[in-house]
């Protein structure tokens, strides 16, 4: 495998939160969790269709653009000689390929209960190919391309550690009846999001760094996730094929957004200011006790959902 001199500079790691990088900090690792799919309905937010479907679009996207982050974050492991980080960045790549598995999952059950989930997932697996792949370059157009995609990735993990607080925090979820087995998949998820959301970010700091490409592939990624987002969400409603699920979805989508449900979009442009600051470190944002607590106790990250041996 090709390496480079380390030209970035070391991870700026804020000392408040970042407990990860102390002796007595845990590490960061797979978590063996298996989930089973007998019972869950297709509307598993009863009554919700579109607040289904803004879950469903994880279970969409998120399979090809971890696998995707996956690869990057491993490309540049040979560049990260901080022992800390580099252990850190391996325990990420694990977590994610656990997430990528789990959200395919779900996507075949949606499959199963009449949702044509295929034609969106192939242009999915084809686009992240075709963009976010190493692209055979070499050199210094392969450092850079490699920069360049740390930098979209740390922006992107900056937005799923903060929906993943807000599903640690946010009762609306369960209170609405929410399928057990999806409400802990969902929040295992961002469980974990919020216990790996430095990597991505000191990663790119310590391979890269470079302010402007943080700018400009923050801006990239917000844009980037709104498009998909939106495009899944009416794939999404037009493939469901419940009698029952309404009509005209973004007004759907707005009112499920006020009943504190869904998170407001908003939120991929009022997000990008605080990550700008020069000062900015993901530590600021979540909750790790929290994320540490909830992870303890999930059903799925402790087997209880597991078919007995016997």
């Amino acid at each position: 495998m090709m390496s480079f001199p380390r030209i970035g500079r070391n991870p700026v790691v804020d000392p408040v939160g970042a407990r990860r990088y102390t002796d007595e900090a845990h590490a960061i690792t797979a978590r063996d969790v298996e989930f089973s799919w007998d019972g869950v309905p297709l509307h598993y937010v009863p009554g919700e269709p579109m607040a289904t479907h803004v879950i469903n679009f994880m279970h969409l996207v998120l399979p090809e653009g971890e696998r995707a982050m996956s690869a990057t974050l491993a490309e540049a492991l040979p560049l990260i000689e901080d022992e800390r980080l580099h252990e850190e960045v391996v325990g990420f790549v694990g977590q994610e390929a656990t997430h990528a598995a789990s959200h395919k999952g779900a996507r075949e059950h949606l499959a199963e209960l009449g949702m044509d989930i295929e034609p969106m997932s192939k242009k999915m697996d084809w686009l992240v190919d075709r963009i976010l792949g190493d692209r055979g370059l070499s050199g210094r157009a392969k450092r850079a391309w490699l920069c360049e995609r740390l930098g979209l990735f740390a922006a992107m993990e900056h937005y799923t550690a903060v929906v993943g607080e807000w599903l640690l925090t946010d009762p609306a979820l369960e209170k609405a009846g929410m399928h057990p087995m999806m409400l802990d998949m969902v929040r295992w998820h961002g469980a974990e999001e919020v216990e790996h959301r430095n990597v991505a970010f000191d990663a790119y700091m310590y391979v890269d760094g470079s302010y402007a490409r943080r700018v400009r592939t923050a801006l990239i990624a917000s844009l980037t996730l709104i498009l998909l987002f939106l495009t899944s969400m009416n794939y999404l409603f037009r493939t469901d094929p419940s009698a029952d699920k309404g009509h005209f979805w973004p007004l759907q989508l707005i009112r499920a957004t006020r009943r504190g449900l869904v998170p407001n979009i908003k939120f991929l442009i009022t997000e990008i200011p605080p990550y700008l600051r020069p000062s900015f470190h993901p530590s600021q944002i979540g909750d790790m006790d929290v994320a540490m607590r909830y992870l303890a106790q999930s059903p799925a990250a402790n087997r209880s959902y597991r078919e007995s041996d016997s």
